[in-house]
């Protein structure tokens, strides 16, 4: 695997990683509202449980609060994962070349990473139900279409504009 640092200024870095960031994680959240909607879950719900991540079950008595200290974590999470993507991608030159591969691959870290080492420190209360394999998919798809391989492809994008031409 070739290293490679690409240096970008700071202040077009912190811009690329935000629209990047909220892109991804708007796509993100809109797919899990719309799997949700046909589970008669409302979008105050969703992110009533995410913000029940950091306070617990309090979340869900604590109405446009709590929603909106949902939406604020799970943008911070999608910028958090759009920021990792990008610093390693300016030293693993890989990450560049093969962008589909790489941001695939990213999903996958991400899911495992959510779901097996982040989640079970967090608050939310626990699952009434066992997982099943369409809930599994529904958890991995998005992250590796939403997540993983929209960053990967705005960020050789973004690499691209910044060069005057796509590499």
């Amino acid at each position: 695997m070739e290293i490679e640092e690409r240096a970008v200024p700071f202040p077009r870095a912190v811009w690329t990683v935000i629209w990047i960031g909220l892109i991804a994680g708007t796509l993100d959240i809109s797919e899990n509202l719309i799997y949700n909607y046909f589970r008669s879950i409302t979008p105050t719900m969703v992110f009533q449980y995410i913000a029940s991540g950091l306070i617990g079950m309090a979340s869900f008595e604590m109405g446009g609060a709590s929603v909106a200290l949902g939406v604020a974590i799970h943008f911070a999470i999608a910028l958090t994962w759009t920021a990792i993507f990008y610093v390693a991608s300016r030293r693993i030159a890989v990450m560049g070349e093969h962008p589909v591969i790489t941001g695939l691959v990213y999903g996958v870290i991400v899911y495992v990473v959510m779901n097996f080492m982040v989640l079970p420190l967090t608050r939310v209360p626990p699952l009434r139900h066992t997982q099943t394999l369409m809930t599994r998919i529904n958890a991995l798809l998005p992250l590796l279409f939403c997540i993983g391989l929209t960053i990967s492809l705005l960020v050789r994008w973004s690499d691209g504009r910044r060069l005057g031409g796509v590499r």
